[in-house]
């Protein structure tokens, strides 16, 4: 079985494969490479960020987590926050770095869009839950675009496909 590969593309005639194609190949890179830089930047954010990282005061994670607790739709997640707002910042900050990196060179990619679509999902159900109408929480949005790469990986211009045909060339073509 293959994947990412139809065996029904015709050829054109120079020989190579059909434009449509091609692009239907690498349909997911412009996917990966806006999450894995954009939960790059998120994470260096939250890590490079004094007032995020303290239990209190303006633009602090432990402010934020008292701030949406009641509107929640799982306030024990929060509350569970709230017993270090500074090591639950770190948490994130450093799974968003690590989802992002990983996203981005293609590294582990369905477990690391895994962890990014879990992390999209902790923030939906706590943060953006009272967004109204709910399209306005973006928190949704990532965790829908996370779903393609949890289902198909990386399997172009990825760490991920450089092991993979490493592997097969060790093992004689079989997987």
């Amino acid at each position: 079985m293959t994947h990412g590969m139809r065996t029904d593309v015709p050829i054109s005639p120079g020989g190579g494969r059909d434009w449509r194609d091609n692009a239907a190949r690498h349909a997911l890179l412009p996917l990966r490479i806006f999450l894995g830089v954009t939960f790059i930047y998120a994470g260096l954010d939250k890590l490079t960020d004094s007032a995020f990282m303290k239990d209190a005061g303006a633009g602090s994670i432990g402010d934020m987590m008292r701030t949406v607790r009641d509107s929640s739709a799982v306030p024990a997640l929060v509350d569970l926050a709230l017993k270090n707002p500074p090591g639950f910042g770190y948490a994130i900050g450093l799974g968003e770095l690590a989802v992002g990196i990983g996203t981005l060179l293609g590294l582990l990619t369905r477990l690391a869009a895994l962890g990014g679509a879990l992390i999209s999902l902790s923030l939906w159900l706590t943060v953006s839950w009272a967004s109204d109408p709910y399209y306005y929480g973006n928190d949704l949005a990532y965790l829908m675009a996370w779903l393609p790469l949890v289902l198909a990986g990386a399997p172009l211009l990825s760490l991920d496909a450089v092991l993979r045909t490493r592997r097969r060339r060790r093992t004689g073509g079989y997987r």
